[in-house]
């Protein structure tokens, strides 16, 4: 069992290294940590946080596509995806859908597409998937910019939670209101759309990915109905919540962003617009 102690410990390494865009070992290399104590470092990261002023946002969810496993190097099965905090501080709008963004201080930064939904309601404990689409007030085009404090993205899954889920920033597109008419179909709609992922440092454009709303845990409305019930589990951390923002998740593999790049994505068998990311 991991001390009160060790987890401020490790919480207070976590926050320190992200400071100075430090790399340190993965924390289970020095200790057998599970799941459960994996998220007891994310509670006090949030504590932390909070203390000085910094606005929880909402959640992201991250390996809910299980194809993109084998791109972490994890050395244990997970069983599903996992969540952590998203905070005003590391999350922007790009007008337009284009935007730049600067990867100064960022750790082994990468680059992932996904969708994004606001929450207009409350869910309720026992939602299902229908009912958690219609707390769904509007949805978006994400760019997660993940960030890795481990050396060569080497570590395991209670790594990552702890880590703050990987979590870089969260650039939102465009947001689409949505209607009842568009929620009832949502998780269907999302499941058949694809996107494509493409980069250029030359003003030559080249396809790096393409992926499915499909591998992302069935559909993003799924692994948002996933979230909503592992929180519900974890009474020691806020529910979802009306006005919360949920990242759900990659629909590609990640891949590993520069200086000079920009990147651009386009759907297909969506309604929504691409975006256009350059990074310096």
């Amino acid at each position: 069992m991991l001390s009160s102690v060790d987890v401020n410990r490790y919480a207070r390494q976590l926050l320190e290294a992200r400071a100075l865009s430090q790399t340190l070992p993965p924390l289970s290399a020095a200790a057998s940590l599970s799941v459960e104590e994996a998220y007891q470092i994310t509670h006090r990261i949030m504590s932390l946080r909070s203390a000085r002023g910094e606005q929880l946002v909402g959640r992201k969810i991250e390996f809910s596509n299980r194809k993109v496993w084998q791109c972490f190097g994890l050395d244990e099965a997970l069983h599903g995806p996992i969540w952590a905090p998203l905070f005003a501080s590391t999350v922007r709008d790009a007008e337009d859908n284009t935007g730049v963004q600067s990867l100064a201080g960022a750790m082994q930064p990468r680059i992932e597409p996904e969708i994004v939904f606001g929450l207009g309601k409350t869910p309720a404990p026992d939602a299902d998937l229908q009912t958690i689409a219609d707390c769904i007030d509007w949805m978006a085009h994400g760019i997660e910019i993940t960030d890795c404090p481990y050396p060569g993205w080497q570590f395991n899954a209670v790594d990552a939670i702890a880590a703050f889920g990987l979590h870089g920033t969260l650039i939102i597109g465009q947001r689409v209101n949505l209607n009842r008419s568009a929620r009832a179909n949502l998780a269907t709609l999302l499941s058949a759309a694809s996107v494509s992922l493409s980069c250029s440092g030359d003003e030559i454009f080249t396809l790096r990915a393409a992926g499915f709303g499909s591998d992302v845990f069935g559909s993003p409305v799924h692994a948002l109905l996933q979230l909503h019930r592992q929180l519900c589990a974890e009474p020691q951390f806020p529910p979802l919540a009306a006005g919360d923002i949920v990242a759900t998740g990659s629909w590609t593999n990640p891949f590993a962003v520069e200086p000079g790049q920009t990147w651009t994505t386009a759907f297909s068998a969506l309604s929504l617009p691409g975006m256009s990311i350059g990074f310096v």
